[in-house]
């Protein structure tokens, strides 16, 4: 069961809703994708979004990892030596998570359907579905309350508000968000770095009542010990994005004490589902919660996420949203997605196939 071909390609799946958080605006969604054909016909894929300003691996420099010289140590290999096969793209290519991941990804799936199994049952499925949440950029009080009016009527009661511009105007966002809908929605928000640690707890006193679920990565991803200095019911709630790219920084952030109570894990951050189950290991160890996100991804690996996070028994939270506002994709199928709740299909691998 070997590894006969395996083909790269690019593709921009647009947005058809650009949107703004902390450090830039959104109106592209360019995709790295992988296919691995194995000799017996089956087929495998995967895809990577990266994000230049998280990682440091830019989508040129992802595709430049993906060029032939690089992977054609996988062709001839047997795809059932899965674990030593990530092992080696890992080691391989160390400085790009997202094209890793790809990589990662697609011989997952190649391996699933080998087995003639979903990628979730292979990796022992705990959680039978959540509700994801939906993301809403920074905008102004009228288009936050616009666009939350919108996913409700979609069908989703989880809303990601992304803040980290201006403190006056995303409490203003909450209280407005609070007031008009009730208890209609649960609240996360992001920050994305964009808080000192003042700013953070003033945030947190001053919306206190509004019920606010979590607070994503407020302080600058380096800023793990000033993050430890955060009051413990704060700390309980934040949830380390930026500050999170692998195993080794989950180590870090679980030395007591305790720099957060979350985990926001994300297959383009870490480089993959192999990598994923190592971050979710440490979490598990340390009593953390895990928060699975993702960046603007295609269907492909949205649905690895969503089959490692159901996997995982700390799963607390969902955010994969992003591939819900594509302007198009490479493939169909995948997860399932009713009134907001996320399912895995009973297909063999990711159940996604190619158009």
């Amino acid at each position: 069961m070997k590894i006969k071909t395996i083909k790269v390609w690019s593709a921009d799946l647009g947005n058809t809703k650009p949107y703004t958080i902390a450090f830039k605006t959104v109106d592209e969604v360019l995709n790295a994708f992988v296919e691995i054909t194995l000799d017996s016909g089956l087929t495998g894929i995967g895809a990577g979004n990266p994000s230049e300003y998280v990682t440091g691996e830019s989508f040129e420099q992802c595709i430049e990892a993906l060029q032939e010289k690089n992977i054609q140590f996988l062709i001839g290999r047997d795809i059932r030596q899965l674990s030593q096969l990530t092992f080696e793209v890992w080691q391989q290519l160390p400085k790009n998570p997202a094209a890793r991941a790809a990589l990662d990804i697609a011989l997952y799936d190649a391996f699933t359907k080998y087995l003639d199994v979903p990628l979730v049952k292979f990796l022992g499925q705990k959680i039978k579905s959540l509700p994801t949440s939906n993301t809403i950029g920074i905008k102004n009080v009228t288009e936050t309350l616009k666009e939350a009016r919108e996913y409700g009527e979609r069908g989703f009661r989880i809303l990601k508000v992304k803040l980290g511009k201006d403190l006056e105007e995303d409490i203003e966002r909450m209280v407005k968000l609070r007031e008009t809908f009730g208890k209609k929605f649960v609240i996360r928000i992001d920050a994305n770095q964009g808080y000192t640690v003042a700013q953070t707890i003033e945030f947190y006193n001053r919306t206190k009542a509004l019920d606010i679920e979590l607070i994503e990565q407020p302080l600058k991803a380096r800023a793990i010990e000033e993050t430890r200095q955060l009051p413990d019911e704060i700390r309980r709630i934040i949830a380390a994005d930026e500050s999170l790219l692998s195993p080794n920084h989950a180590l870090e952030l679980v030395k007591p004490p305790l720099a957060t109570g979350i985990f926001n894990i994300k297959l383009m951050k870490c480089g993959g589902v192999s990598q994923a189950l190592k971050i979710a290991d440490v979490a598990q160890h340390a009593g953390v919660e895990l928060f699975w996100g993702c960046n603007d991804e295609s269907i492909v690996s949205i649905t690895a996420a969503l089959h490692t996070a159901f996997a995982c028994a700390q799963t607390k939270y969902i955010d994969l949203d992003g591939s819900l506002d594509l302007a198009k994709d490479e493939v169909t199928g995948g997860f399932i997605l009713k009134d907001g709740v996320m399912y895995c299909s009973d297909k063999p691998g990711l159940g996604v196939d190619r158009i």
